[in-house]
């Protein structure tokens, strides 16, 4: 089969990585990288030896996917007419800024029989992967994502920015709707919230706890996982796992198994990008839809409101 058109849309730090991906990949010919910073563009397009472009619709009839890397604000646009143009895209996370833009855009990889991935680069995580069979019926969880504050990701608050790479996650290992949510956060660096904690309660009775910062000291990705026979503690940062499993001990008495795993370094990008060309050519269903996105969306959405209006609250209450 022939090489697939690749461009991609937004060549800033991630996107940059998207571009070097495209172009060493065997299935895929990486045409132009878009940037409305000519500089960058050219930049970026001068390493690679592709196309320097300032304007994304250029691409229309000579692409035949695309990555959109750009800024949060500028998914939904973006990624709608590539999509009504005949571009299957692999758009970064979050799918958009609300879920109206984000219903929009799967209505329209639907009705343009388009495919739609959500890049949700934690799915190809080595350490989770490592595990990821292992993960049934977790009872409870605890997510901490913490990063030092960076320009990068501001034009949106930390939930959309990094909390919500954990709730995809979750709705991937517990598997059940979510019935109620309590959350708290407060802006510290920016005007939106940049610390913000959800405690969600599931329908099948499984509660997790998730911790997002972008004002913290150090980084932290961190992951820890209840279930009925295992408790799982999962660091992406240095891909290690520790397993506690109960035993029976010989005494008849029960015992604690531990197992530590460390995962031998991945490419998660290179193995998204992997998927995102194969469901490109097999016209499949790519492993992060546009609903796994979307459902991210959503809950991310009434976190944003109930932390918004606790800040509201603090703010305008006269006892201070």
């Amino acid at each position: 089969m022939p090489e697939l058109r690749a461009a991609v849309v937004g060549v800033g730090h991630l996107g940059r990585f998207h571009a070097e991906k495209y172009a060493a990949h065997p299935e895929a010919e990486l045409v132009a990288v878009v940037d409305v910073d000519r500089a960058r563009a050219e930049e970026v397009a001068s390493e690679l030896g592709v196309e320097a472009v300032t304007d994304y619709h250029r691409l229309y009839g000579r692409v035949d996917c695309a990555s959109v890397a750009v800024p949060t604000d500028g998914h939904h646009r973006i990624t709608r007419d590539l999509l009504s143009n005949g571009v299957d895209v692999l758009v970064e996370k979050p799918l958009a800024t609300s879920v109206v833009e984000g219903r929009d855009l799967l209505e329209c990889a639907a009705r343009e029989r388009r495919i739609l991935q959500v890049g949700h680069l934690e799915r190809f995580n080595p350490a989770l992967m490592a595990v990821a069979d292992q993960i049934v019926a977790p009872k409870f969880v605890e997510c901490h994502r913490l990063a030092p504050y960076g320009e990068r990701g501001t034009e949106v608050d930390v939930i959309l920015d990094l909390m919500i790479h954990d709730l995809d996650l979750l709705f991937t290992m517990v598997g059940s709707p979510v019935r109620s949510i309590e959350a708290v956060g407060v802006p510290v660096l920016t005007n939106s919230v940049d610390i913000a904690n959800a405690r969600l309660r599931f329908a099948n009775g499984c509660i997790a706890n998730v911790t997002a910062s972008r004002v913290s000291v150090k980084r932290e990705r961190k992951l820890r996982l209840f279930q009925p026979d295992a408790y799982f503690s999962i660091n992406f940062d240095e891909n290690r796992v520790q397993i506690f499993r109960r035993k029976p001990a010989e005494n008849g008495e029960i015992d604690l198994d531990f197992e530590e795993l460390m995962v031998e370094d991945g490419d998660a990008l290179r193995a998204e990008i992997d998927a995102f060309v194969i469901a490109v050519r097999s016209r499949e269903t790519p492993p992060v839809t546009g609903w796994d996105g979307l459902r991210a969306l959503e809950v991310a959405e009434v976190i944003r409101e109930s932390v918004d209006t606790e800040v509201r609250a603090a703010i305008t209450d006269p006892s201070g």
